[in-house]
C-alpha cells in the first residue's frame, strides 16, 4: 500500500513538473519572439483571407503546394502590399505639405472663429459669459494646429526612419505567409491533436478564430476603404488640400464602430460654410450623411456584425479596447480576443454550467 501511494504521489510529481516545464519554456518562447507576434498574427489573418486563392492556384499548377503558395505570395505582395506601401509614402508627402502650410500660416485654423465673431456676435456674446474670448479660442486652435500638424510630420519621419526595420518585418511576414500557406492544414492539425482541451474545442476556437478575424478584416476594412475613398475624391473635387491625407484619416477613423470618418467631413463642412463657401459645404453635407453615413450604417452590420456574432456594443467595446492595447492591428484582435472570450464561456457553460447540473 505505501508503494503504490509513493508511486501515485512520483507520477503527480513528474507529471506537474512536466507542465510547469511546458509552461516555462512557451513562456518563454513567446517572449523571445514577442517582437514578432503582431507579424505572426498577420500572416495568419492574411493566410485565412487569402487561402481560398491559394486553393485555385494549388488546382491550376496541378497539386504543386510549394510553387501554389509562392505564386499566391506574390500576388498578395503586388495587389495588396505595393499599393498600400505607395500610399505610404504619398501619404508622408502630403502629411509634410499640410505641416509646413500650418508653419508658415498659409493654412489658417481660426477662419471658423473669425467667422463667428464677424457674422455671429451673439454666439460670441453667450461663450464670453463662460470666460472664453474669441482669442482664447484662436490660441486655442493654433496650437491644436500646430501640435497634431507636428505630429503627423513627426509620425511620418519616425516611419521613414525605422524603414529597415519595416522592410524585415514585411519581409518575415512574406515568408511565414508562405509556409502558412503550404503548411497551414497539417500545422493546424498538429497543433489541435498537441493541445490537451479535446478535439472538439480545439477545432471549434480554430474555426472561431478564422471566422471573426474574416469577418471583421474584410467587412471593417471594406467599409473604411469605401468611406475614405469616397471621401477623398470629394475633398479633391472640392479642391481641399491634401485631399489623399484627409481620405487615409476618414478611413482610418471609419475603423471605429462610432463617430467614424465624420469626425473629418463634418468639421470641414463647418469650415467651408464659415469661408463663404456655402455651395461646397453643402455638397459636404449632403455626400457626407447620405452616401458615407448610409455605407457605414449598411454595410457594417452586414459584413461585420451578423458574421461575427456578437453584439454591436462588444464590437465597439472590444475595436476600442483593441486598438488602444494593440494599435492599429486591434482593430482585427479586439473583436477576436472577444469572440474567443464568449466562445470559450459558452464552451464552459455547456460542459460544467447549471443546466448539466
Amino acid at each position: 500500500m505505501p508503494m503504490e501511494f509513493d508511486r501515485t504521489v512520483l507520477q503527480r510529481v513528474r507529471r506537474n513538473l512536466f507542465f510547469i516545464l511546458v509552461a516555462a519554456t512557451t513562456l518563454g518562447f513567446l517572449g523571445l519572439i514577442q517582437p514578432f507576434l503582431t507579424t505572426v498574427f498577420w500572416a495568419a489573418v492574411l493566410a485565412i483571407i487569402f487561402f481560398g486563392l491559394y486553393e485555385r492556384v494549388k488546382r491550376w499548377v496541378k497539386g504543386r503546394s510549394s510553387m501554389a503558395a509562392f505564386l499566391t505570395t506574390i500576388l498578395i505582395l503586388f495587389f495588396v502590399i505595393i499599393p498600400f506601401t505607395l500610399l505610404g509614402i504619398a501619404l508622408f508627402q502630403q502629411g509634410m505639405e499640410i505641416f509646413t502650410a500650418v508653419q508658415s500660416g498659409d493654412l489658417d485654423p481660426t477662419v471658423v472663429v473669425n467667422y463667428v465673431e464677424e457674422s455671429l456676435p451673439k454666439i460670441s456674446e453667450m461663450l464670453a459669459e463662460f470666460g472664453v474670448t474669441p482669442d482664447d479660442l484662436r490660441q486655442r486652435l493654433s496650437n491644436a494646429a500646430i501640435e497634431v500638424s507636428s505630429f503627423i510630420a513627426n509620425r511620418a519621419l519616425t516611419v521613414g526612419g525605422s524603414i529597415i526595420n519595416i522592410f524585415v518585418e514585411f519581409t518575415l511576414m512574406l515568408y511565414l505567409l508562405f509556409f502558412f500557406f503550404r503548411d497551414g492544414r497539417e500545422l493546424m492539425r498538429t497543433i489541435i491533436d498537441t493541445i490537451p482541451m479535446g478535439n472538439v474545442r480545439e477545432r471549434a476556437l480554430f474555426q472561431r478564430f478564422a471566422q471573426v478575424s474574416r469577418a471583421t478584416l474584410k467587412g471593417t476594412l471594406v467599409v473604411a476603404i469605401v468611406q475614405g475613398s469616397i471621401g477623398g475624391v470629394l475633398f479633391a473635387i472640392l479642391g481641399i488640400p491634401a485631399a489623399l491625407l484627409w481620405g487615409v484619416a476618414m478611413t482610418l477613423l471609419a475603423l471605429l464602430p462610432v463617430g467614424g470618418s465624420a469626425i473629418v467631413w463634418f468639421p470641414a463642412a463647418i469650415i467651408l460654410f464659415a469661408q463663404g463657401e456655402i455651395g461646397k459645404a453643402f455638397a459636404m453635407l449632403i455626400v457626407g450623411s447620405l452616401i458615407i453615413g448610409l455605407i457605414d450604417n449598411l454595410l457594417r452590420p452586414i459584413l461585420v456584425g451578423r458574421d461575427t456574432e456578437m453584439p454591436d456594443y462588444l464590437v465597439l467595446l472590444s475595436t476600442l479596447g483593441g486598438i488602444t492595447f494593440f494599435g492599429l492591428s486591434g482593430f482585427v484582435v479586439g473583436p477576436t480576443i472577444a469572440a474567443l472570450f464568449i466562445t470559450v464561456w459558452e464552451m464552459m457553460g455547456k460542459d460544467y454550467g447549471g443546466k448539466n447540473s
